[in-house]
């Protein structure tokens, strides 16, 4: 049996001066050279399937022997989740100020040159503890800055700094109308099929203000500085988005098999003690870059015809547009197709859009995995 423990972490203070918090599981491993692991949820509100799964990797994470320690983070964004507007749950964007919360992030890469002259003679897991320690008071500076920060930004640094303290970070979302899907950096290309998850995005060594990038782009970033020094180094931090399927929507079944295939990982990775094989399923995978979004060319009431997850061939129908304003015309319905093979990852929620609207995301020049 695992032993672990419940608090609390301010992350603001209401306009009343009620304080802001969330809940932090933390389950005790065994070994402290075995790796630590970050698990969040929520940030984004609607998105609350990953509560479900860090329950289900709770009642598991208590039966189980981890040699490394784990950290949960559920209901990560307390002021997400309360945005209401009837049935509901519009908590995306900071409605301050309008940016996207999992875009806050900080890329807290130092200065490579001067920061590998001044620690180069250290032994490799000082170096690394160093790092580690620079990204972690780059995060308390900002936090403690006399200018102050937004209210979004210290949420995000609050999160980012219990994530800096892990080896293994996993940032839990869901999509509008999505199939389930990884970000994966090139890097940790082996990771793609021990979850179960079948469409896979291999992201580039390029920081874009998501959790996943904050926590694997300065680790990235020292590697290949340290590479061009002539000398040898992986990154020692590896961190993933993973999308588990739509939102506003709670389904433990699931939850329990998305549980399964994190554990899979995680016993791979050494963190807990535990013979657990990665699911048989059809895995595909294409680069960042190759991952297209298909906007709506009119307004209209949309009919969303190709399913999440399915292989497409170019040319077959994408969306039917409905136009009731032009009945009796040639535009009065329409149906659309993409110009090349392509996986559909994800589709708008809603079915009356506006000219401009991003109707679907896409895979492109993809490939099979498994």
């Amino acid at each position: 049996m695992s032993n672990w423990t419940r608090n609390t972490k301010k992350i603001g203070e209401l306009a009343t001066g009620h304080e802001l918090t969330i809940p932090v599981y933390r389950f005790a491993g065994t070994d402290s050279n075995a790796p630590r692991v970050y698990i969040q949820a929520n940030v984004h509100g609607a998105e609350v399937q990953g509560n479900a799964v860090i329950f289900q990797l709770m009642k598991q994470l208590e039966k189980l022997e981890l040699q490394g320690d784990i950290t949960l983070v559920p209901l990560a964004n307390p002021l997400g989740i309360n945005q209401k507007s009837g049935e509901f749950t519009l908590g995306r964007f900071d409605p301050i100020t309008g940016v996207n919360w999992n875009r806050e992030y900080q890329d807290l890469t130092p200065s490579l040159s001067d920061w590998f002259e001044a620690h180069k003679h250290l032994p490799t897991e000082q170096f690394i503890a160093a790092y580690r320690q620079s990204l972690l008071n780059s995060c308390h500076q900002q936090l403690d800055s006399p200018w102050g920060v937004t209210t979004g930004r210290r949420l995000a640094l609050s999160l980012q700094l219990m994530a800096h303290e892990a080896d293994i970070v996993l940032d839990l979302h869901t999509g509008p109308k999505s199939c389930k899907h990884l970000y994966c950096p090139e890097y940790t290309r082996d990771a793609a099929g021990l979850f179960s998850i079948p469409c896979v995005l291999m992201m580039p060594n390029e920081f874009g203000g998501a959790m996943d990038e904050a926590a694997f782009y300065p680790w990235w970033q020292l590697t290949d500085y340290v590479v061009s020094r002539g000398m040898t180094m992986t990154p020692a931090v590896e961190a993933y988005t993973l999308e588990l399927g739509s939102q506003e929507r709670i389904d433990m079944q699931d939850a329990a098999d998305d549980c399964e295939g994190i554990l899979a990982f995680l016993a791979n990775r050494g963190v807990i003690k535990a013979d657990i094989e990665p699911k048989a399923m059809a895995r595909y995978s294409c680069a960042l870059a190759d991952y297209r979004k298909f906007h709506s060319p009119m307004g209209g009431l949309v009919e969303y015809l190709a399913a999440p997850g399915t292989p497409l061939s170019a040319g077959e129908p994408l969306v039917r547009i409905l136009r009731p304003d032009r009945f009796g015309e040639s535009e009065q319905q329409q149906t659309l197709c993409l110009p090349e093979d392509s996986i559909p990852v994800l589709h708008f929620a809603s079915a009356s859009v506006y000219q401009g609207t991003e109707l679907y995301k896409v895979m492109t020049k993809y490939t099979r995995l498994s």
